[in-house]
C-alpha cells in the first residue's frame, strides 16, 4: 500500500483513539508530506474540522497548491471537495467510497483527478465505527 494512505490511516486510527470520528488526511506536494490531520469535530467541538480541513490548516500557507496531492481514508464530502476545488488541488486518493460516496463527481466535474483505492482496512474502520456510533456519524454527515 501507497506509504501516504498509510499516514493518513495512522490519522485515522489516532482521532479513533481520541474518541472521535476515525477519518484521517494528508497533503504531499514534491514527494513530502506537507500537512496530515484527521477529522476533530467530536475532540474540538467544532463541525467544520473533517479531516481534510485539519490537514490544510496544518499544512499552513504553502504558497500554492499545484503539483499536490490529498490523500484522505474516506471520500470527500461536498465542504471537504470544495476546499479541494478553491485550492486547486488536481488529484485526490481516496482509502474507500463504500460507506459514504461523498463529492466524487463534484470534483471530477471541476477538473480533479479522483482515485478510490477500494480498500477493506479504510471501510472496516468505518463500518466498525458507524455500527458503535451511528447517531454521531449521522451529524457529521449532516442526516
Amino acid at each position: 500500500m501507497d506509504e501516504f494512505m498509510q499516514v493518513a490511516i495512522s490519522e485515522a486510527k489516532q482521532g479513533r483513539n481520541e474518541g472521535g470520528i476515525p477519518i484521517g488526511s494528508v497533503l504531499i506536494k514534491d514527494g513530502q508530506i506537507v500537512g496530515r490531520g484527521h477529522n476533530k469535530r467530536v475532540q474540538d467541538a467544532d463541525p467544520m474540522t473533517h479531516a481534510e480541513i485539519d490537514c490544510l490548516r496544518n499544512a499552513g500557507r504553502i504558497g500554492n497548491y499545484r503539483g499536490t496531492t490529498l490523500y484522505s481514508t474516506l471520500m470527500p464530502c461536498y465542504m471537504c471537495a470544495g476546499a479541494v476545488v478553491q485550492f486547486g488541488i488536481k488529484k485526490v486518493i481516496v482509502g474507500e467510497s463504500r460507506t459514504f460516496s461523498g463529492a466524487k463527481e463534484f470534483m471530477i466535474s471541476h477538473g480533479v483527478e479522483v482515485i478510490d483505492l477500494d480498500l477493506d482496512e479504510c471501510e472496516q474502520m468505518m463500518s466498525e465505527f458507524i455500527a458503535e456510533k451511528p447517531e454521531l456519524w449521522n451529524e457529521d454527515i449532516g442526516v
